[in-house]
């Protein structure tokens, strides 16, 4: 086996599980952000959390096997390690990037519920009152 295979076989050994980790880690964590997103409507949460998986895992197990054949031929042990932690290194930053992205999709939707939460307590508990009330009265001559 050449130091190219051997780098190959390393590199998948780091990567895969390093994205099973984080994508797990996203969906436990992520199922509680999302149940206060879709108002404890757990199954909406959980359906929507599992996409958010799917896609995650698609994105990034891609983006591994696709990254796979960069670098050029390996020729000793130091090329090894050199390669590899550019190439774990990219990884990772490209999981955290994904990560990253993830937490605003998540911020923002929360965002958007507790304001539209919000509005609708407001509007429920404003005193109806006649569209003539703001102005004053007429001056009597």
């Amino acid at each position: 086996m050449s130091w190219t295979v051997a780098t190959y076989v390393a590199y998948l050994l780091f990567a895969v599980p390093i994205t099973v980790w984080v994508a797990s880690t996203l969906s436990h964590n992520g199922r509680v952000f999302l149940a206060d997103v879709f108002d404890s409507n757990r199954e909406l949460a959980d359906a929507v959390n599992t996409l958010l998986v799917v896609d995650f895992y698609l994105l990034n197990l891609g983006f591994v096997i696709l990254y796979l054949r960069g670098g050029g031929e390996v020729v000793d042990l130091t090329g090894m390690f050199e390669t590899l932690s550019v190439k774990v290194g990219v990884v990772m930053l490209v999981l955290g990037v994904v990560h990253f992205v993830n937490v605003m999709v998540f911020s923002s939707m929360r965002r958007r519920g507790r304001n539209d939460a919000l509005r609708s307590q407001l509007v429920q508990q404003a005193p109806a009152q006649p569209p003539y009330a703001q102005y004053p009265p007429a001056p009597r001559r």
